[in-house]
C-alpha cells in the first residue's frame, strides 16, 4: 500500500517543478524511500501531540524537541493561552505551560509541566533543506481522534520563501496546525503554519527561523504580528530612514528622539552590516529584527566620509519614535 502512493507522488509532480529532487530511478529507490518513511513514522509518531486551548476552545498540534518536554508548535495555535491540554497519540492527556511565541514568523513553545522523561524528536535545520526535498507531516486534524493514530502525509518541499518559510505539496487541514514537517532522517525541520485554500500546498515555519527566537520564546517573550506588519508600533527600529543606492543603504533621515539619533547617525551615513550581517537591502533589515525586541542591543558597521566606524545601539519601539516625531 505504501508503494503504490509513493509511486502516485512520483507521478503526479512534475520533475520541471523539482530541479533538486533526490533521484528515485528504480524499485530498489522507492523501497528504500518507504523503508525510510516508515521509519520516522515509527520513531517519532509519539512525539506529535494534539493541543487544546482552554481559553479559546481551539485546538491545534505540537512536537515535542526535549526530554524535559519542550513543545514546538505555532503562534496562532496558543493564542491568547497560558496553559494547554497536551494529549498524547494514546489518549493521555497532561498540561503544558505556554512559553513565548514570535507571531511573525508563527513559532511557539510550550512546556510539559510533568517532570517527564518524555519522547522527543531531533531538531533539525531547514536552511540545509532543498527544493524537491522528500519530507514527512505529522498531525492531528481536526483535532485530537481515538480511533486513530497522527495521520501521515508525504510530499516534497516546493519552495522556501522569506523568513524562513517551507512550502511543500503534503496535504494538511484544520487541526494540523503547529505539527512537525519531519526531514527522512527524523528530525523536525518546520512547524504546519499557515494551511492554503489547496490543501496540496501548504506552508511551515522552518526551525532555522524558530533557533533565532529560541532563548526569547524560552524567556517567555511574545511579540510580533500574524503575517508580519510594518506598521506594528511594538517592532523594534533603529530610528534611520534608509534609501537603497548602487553603494548600499544611506542614512536618508535620522529621526530625532530616536535610538540612532541619540547614538549620533547622520544623514548621508552608509550602512554596512549589523550584528555582522552585511545588509544590503532594507527587506535584509526587517527579517534581521525579527527576531529580535526593543531595549535589545545590536552592532551598526557604518561609512562615514570614507571611514568605517561602528556603534552599539538600542532599538527602540516604533511607536515611541513616532510620538516623538509627533511631539
Amino acid at each position: 500500500m505504501i508503494v503504490r502512493i509513493l509511486i502516485s507522488v512520483l507521478v503526479l509532480v512534475p520533475a520541471a517543478m523539482l530541479p533538486a529532487v533526490p533521484k528515485v530511478e528504480d524499485l530498489r529507490d522507492l523501497k528504500t524511500l518507504q523503508t525510510q518513511v516508515q521509519r520516522v513514522v515509527l520513531e517519532q509518531t509519539e512525539t506529535t501531540v494534539s493541543l487544546v486551548s482552554p481559553t479559546i476552545g481551539a485546538s491545534g498540534s505540537g512536537v515535542i524537541v526535549s526530554r524535559d518536554g519542550l513543545i514546538l508548535t505555532a503562534a496562532h495555535v496558543i493564542e491568547r493561552s497560558k496553559e494547554m491540554t497536551v494529549i498524547f497519540p494514546d489518549g493521555r492527556q497532561e498540561k503544558a505551560k505556554v512559553l513565548g511565541a514570535n507571531f511573525t514568523r508563527d513559532a511557539a513553545m510550550a512546556k510539559l509541566i510533568g517532570p517527564g522523561p518524555w519522547p522527543f524528536a531531533e531538531v533539525g535545520d531547514s536552511r540545509s533543506l532543498e527544493i524537491g526535498d522528500f519530507v514527512v507531516a505529522m498531525g492531528h486534524p481536526k483535532g485530537y481522534d481515538p480511533t486513530r493514530r497522527p495521520p501521515v502525509r508525504f510530499g516534497r518541499v516546493m519552495d522556501k520563501s522569506t523568513l524562513d518559510f517551507v512550502t511543500t505539496d503534503c496535504t494538511l487541514i484544520g487541526g494540523d496546525s503547529g505539527g512537525p514537517l519531519f526531514d527522512l532522517k527524523g528530525r523536525v525541520v518546520g512547524i504546519h503554519s499557515h494551511i492554503a485554500p489547496d490543501r496540496r500546498v501548504n506552508n511551515h515555519a522552518g526551525l532555522t527561523g524558530f533557533k533565532s527566537s529560541w532563548e526569547n520564546m524560552l524567556a517567555g517573550k511574545l511579540w510580533g504580528v500574524l503575517g508580519g506588519d510594518r506598521r506594528d508600533p511594538n517592532r523594534p527600529v533603529l530610528g534611520l530612514n534608509l534609501r537603497k543606492t548602487d553603494v548600499g543603504l544611506i542614512v536618508d533621515e535620522v529621526p530625532r528622539g530616536g535610538p540612532a539619533f541619540s547614538s549620533g547617525f547622520l544623514p548621508g551615513d552608509l550602512v554596512i552590516a549589523i550584528n555582522g550581517e552585511l545588509i544590503t537591502e532594507v527587506q535584509k533589515l526587517s527579517e534581521l529584527f525579527v527576531d529580535l525586541l526593543p531595549g535589545e542591543k545590536v552592532k551598526v558597521d557604518f561609512s562615514r566620509g570614507g571611514s568605517k566606524l561602528t556603534k552599539t545601539v538600542k532599538l527602540a519601539r516604533l511607536g515611541d519614535i513616532y510620538l516623538n516625531e509627533r511631539r
